[in-house]
């Protein structure tokens, strides 16, 4: 990958040329060894171009995150205030797990409209959503969060069309097939939300669900638990019930699991196929991408931030 006069141009193995019309780029997804120097690190950040890395296993290792071209020290500094106040952050935290849990139970309500039985747990995670706002702190809301996250993916054994086997959520590392498909999608909608908080004015380090760390963009960890159900979940569903995923699609060797680089290829373009499509927005009134309802989240965000409109996470109503 290298820059071309004033356009980007990748030469694959065999040195067929692709130019890449830079104008058309908001990010770049590096999946595989990858030459380039600092010609086109400097070319991306003119552009406003991030670019996100992954290894070997489709594990997110990081991203190239260019200098912020939006400024607004006003807004950082309500940024961190509405953190370092208790009772805002929590009143924020609140809000995400509304509308990530809201989200949650519209996937569920989808299924049981077909033919899938799954009333026991809406009603279990609606008792647990009516639970949100009584928490008094930050952990006692992410209990909340995780009791309504385990009875979800319990109910993923009746939705899915598979032959996978699903009893719960392994992390570090994914322990199964469905958990190391669960881990390289929620990776993808945390860096397509990072990509769109770079075009805002927000900074990505600073949270309220989660807690701000080092070597994290925290922001982008709680705008994400908006948009996993929505995107990344269903993306996942479908893949499985359409058999474009199945077990042929993972490699197992000394070091682990992984997805085999067709399958992960496909499920990029699935990806991206997805944030194209359009919806049309509620209260604008017009068609907007789902790429583009994630901005308009973390605008809506700067707007409470800000105190012109208090933040509502975006909810499936459909």
């Amino acid at each position: 990958m290298a820059r071309k006069d004033h356009t980007l141009q990748f030469v694959n193995y065999d040195g067929e040329k692709r130019d890449l019309p830079v104008e058309q780029i908001e990010d770049l997804y590096i999946m595989s060894e990858m030459d380039l120097n600092t010609k086109l690190l400097n070319f991306a950040a003119q552009n406003g171009i991030v670019i996100h890395f992954f290894n070997y296993y489709q594990f997110y290792t990081g991203s190239f995150y260019p200098r912020e071209q939006l400024l607004a020290g006003n807004l950082l500094v309500k940024q961190a205030e509405a953190y370092s106040d208790f009772e805002k952050r929590l009143d924020l935290a609140k809000r995400i797990i509304k509308a990530a849990s809201g989200n949650i139970y519209r996937n569920l309500r989808y299924y049981n409209g077909r033919g899938k039985d799954l009333e026991l747990p809406m009603k279990q995670i609606e008792h647990y959503r009516k639970k949100i706002d009584s928490q008094r702190g930050i952990q006692d809301l992410m209990g909340i969060e995780g009791n309504i996250r385990k009875i979800y993916y319990q109910s993923w054994n009746v939705i899915l069309d598979s032959d996978f086997e699903f009893e719960k959520r392994v992390k570090h590392p994914p322990d199964n097939q469905i958990n190391s498909l669960i881990s390289f999608v929620n990776s993808l909608i945390y860096t397509k939300v990072l990509t769109e908080i770079y075009h805002t004015q927000l900074n990505p380090t600073i949270s309220y669900l989660h807690e701000p760390g080092t070597r994290r963009f925290s922001l982008c960890l709680d705008l994400a638990e908006v948009f996993k159900p929505l995107i990344g979940d269903r993306l996942i569903f479908s893949l499985l019930n359409r058999r474009q995923i199945t077990k042929d699609s993972f490699l197992r060797d000394l070091e682990g699991l992984k997805l085999k680089k067709e399958a992960s290829q496909m499920i990029l373009a699935e990806l991206d196929s997805r944030l194209k499509k359009t919806i049309t927005h509620k209260e604008l009134g017009k068609s907007v991408s789902y790429q583009y309802l994630i901005r308009l989240e973390a605008y809506k965000l700067i707007k409470h931030l800000l105190g012109e409109k208090a933040y509502e996470g975006f909810e499936i109503w459909w």
